[in-house]
């Protein structure tokens, strides 16, 4: 989808024009300009230089709960969007890259290496699909999570223009908008200074350097202290609680003294609202196993014993390879 090439296509016509066909795309989010209400020349003209089609093949899972949708882009690029139902309202998990630089060494997507940053349009598209497909069922699009493939900091500009069209266009307020990182300081001061109310989202995953530079290469260049700096920065300037994402891995990150020892580390760094989000990991071709639901619950307890909100993530997308750590292009 190109909306400047709508635009520059409808420049000639009245304003009204314009108005009539970005309604078609994000109030009625209809896919064929021959069912929008324009003039037949018009429609004729942007089938044939603007299409709404969005070439994408859909998985469901079998509670009917999740979808993933790998999304085929205009250069023969692959992207993965999943679709994840609660009871009161959808929430799309969108890609900000053509794969990931990050190479965590537990992520699906960072084996693929990185090919290359998406558009905002690219982005947009992912969450047109399912607002196009929920609309049957006269449903919405409530929240949005910059949590796919890629690394949302490192393609600040475009994620940014995308938030602003989930914002402005679908109707999908800032609050209801979450950027993920795995701790870009450039990024997270820059989203600090953003206008909108955007959340941020923190994937830390361990409490100490040693442990985290083995998970995430990352931490080598940006370090646990001078993360969680600018993370209270962000804190102070937007007043937002922030989300600590923690993945548990069986053995290496789930026990009880690592848990206190996160409650430490997060309460000396963190002046603000934070809580932490505690993931059950979601196997791929790597080494590592997911914690027992036991050891869930005792670094979850131990966490609130020592003062932390914590929560636990409801697994969705795992029978389709959708869930958190699994977006692969096969």
């Amino acid at each position: 989808m190109d909306l400047k090439k709508i635009e520059k296509i409808l420049k000639d016509e009245p304003k009204y024009r314009l108005t009539q066909a970005m309604d078609f795309i994000f109030k009625n989010f209809g896919d064929d300009w021959e069912a929008s209400n324009l003039s037949k020349d018009i429609k004729e003209k942007l089938s044939r230089e603007a299409s709404l089609k969005i070439d994408a093949e859909i998985f469901w899972a079998d509670d009917n709960k999740s979808a993933k949708a790998i999304i085929i882009l205009c250069d023969g690029k692959k992207i993965e969007t999943v679709l994840m139902r609660h009871k009161d309202r959808n929430t799309i998990c969108v890609s900000s890259q053509v794969g990931c630089p990050m190479a965590c060494a537990f992520c699906a997507t960072g084996k693929m290496g990185f090919e290359r940053n998406l558009s905002a349009e690219e982005i947009l598209e992912q969450a047109l699909f399912f607002a196009r497909l929920l609309k049957e069922d006269g449903e919405r699009v409530n929240n949005i999570v910059f949590m796919g493939m890629g690394e949302p900091m490192l393609n600040f500009e475009e994620v940014m223009k995308a938030a602003k069209l989930f914002n402005e266009k679908m109707e999908i307020g800032a609050r209801k908008i979450s950027i993920s990182t795995c701790g870009i300081i450039p990024g997270i001061k820059k989203l600090a200074d953003e206008k909108r109310q955007y959340n941020l989202a923190l994937s830390l995953h361990a409490p100490s350097d040693r442990l985290r530079g083995e998970l995430m290469p990352i931490n080598k260049k940006y370090r646990i202290a001078d993360i969680l700096d600018a993370v209270s920065d962000y804190i102070s300037k937007t007043g937002r609680k922030v989300l600590i994402e923690y993945i548990l891995f069986k053995g290496i990150n789930d026990s009880k003294d690592q848990a206190k020892e996160l409650a430490r580390l997060l309460k000396s760094k963190l002046k603000g609202p934070f809580v932490v989000n505690l993931i059950l990991y979601n196997k791929t071709e790597s080494e590592f196993l997911p914690s027992e639901k036991s050891e869930v619950d005792s670094f979850k307890e131990e966490l609130e014993e020592n003062g932390v909100e914590a929560t636990e993530r409801y697994r969705f997308g795992r029978g389709i390879d959708g869930a958190c750590g699994q977006l692969r292009k096969k």
